[in-house]
């Protein structure tokens, strides 16, 4: 559940953006303009200070990447920008990845303004990633529960209280690869075990036969199967190995100082110079 503060910034901000973003890509405006407009998003939408927390044309070795969020001096993510009518590429993306990689920051957003993805870097032998999430702004209802999970991964708040961080966490738990693990597992085979005797009047049936009709008849190939499959059973192996449960932390809420009140931004100028739709009437 997100902080009722964010979910109103969220309900307030989304609508303006979603206009200016349509305004934007109508006109086709270029790469910086999409930038300009991505800074005002991260300040107004996601709650950045745009003076102290945003920097522009971070240097990274010898190159320089679109845009970075820093707190407390600490790279939180980088972001590779593109003009809002350009499709998000492949090649973008691995640009994204190197800067992320050469820095040492392991979060990377690459974005358009319209589409944001958040990537994961993994720095192992070769190094790789893993996409989190991906929305489209024209999409986002602010009221959903589920788009605002999505929005708060990236929002100043979110970094806070790790938003991110548990976002990732319930991805590599809520899958068909670890609940297919779970099935296989002891503790579940052993459940099911002794539901059949009841049910059956006392058959006695071993393990081995519940977990054959489980992964043969029952699950699919795909899911107990491959590097992701491997991957949840380990995890799972792990966890009853250990028998024990990881505490969960948890951190007062900050309070942030309110939204600075500022000279219109570029976003504002591109709203102020299009005609406004007319606003529906009220039933």
């Amino acid at each position: 559940m997100i902080l009722k503060k964010v979910a109103d910034r969220l309900n307030r901000t989304i609508v303006k953006f979603q206009q200016v973003l349509r305004i934007a890509k109508d006109r086709d405006v270029n790469e910086t303009d999409t930038v300009s407009i991505i800074k005002d998003m991260l300040a107004e939408v996601f709650g950045y200070d745009k003076y102290i927390d945003i920097t522009s044309e971070f240097a990274v070795r010898s190159t320089f990447c679109d845009l970075a969020i820093k707190l407390d001096n600490k790279v939180e993510y980088l972001i590779e920008a593109k003009a809002i009518g350009m499709e998000l590429k492949e090649n973008h993306l691995r640009q994204a990845i190197d800067y992320g990689a050469n820095n040492g920051a392991q979060w990377v957003i690459l974005t358009n303004g319209l589409t944001w993805q958040v990537h994961k870097i993994k720095f192992e032998q070769p190094i790789s990633h893993e996409l989190i999430c991906e929305f489209n702004i024209a999409d986002i209802d602010p009221k959903n529960e589920e788009h605002q999970d999505k929005l708060f991964i990236i929002c100043k708040e979110g970094l806070v209280k790790a938003a991110r961080e548990e976002f990732h966490e319930k991805i590599l738990t809520v899958n068909r690869f670890t609940i297919g693990a779970l099935v296989l597992g002891e503790e579940v085979v052993n459940l099911i075990r002794r539901e059949l005797r009841k049910i059956s009047g006392g058959v006695l049936v071993a393990p081995e036969e519940i977990a054959k009709v489980l992964s043969s008849e029952v699950l699919k190939r795909d899911v107990i199967e491959g590097d992701d499959a491997a991957k949840a059973q380990s995890r799972v192996k792990r966890f009853y190995a250990k028998a024990t449960k990881r505490p969960r932390e948890t951190e007062e809420e900050k309070p942030q100082s309110d939204d600075k009140k500022e000279g219109a931004t570029f976003s504002d100028n591109l709203l102020s110079q299009s005609p406004q739709p007319p606003t529906p009437e009220k039933e």
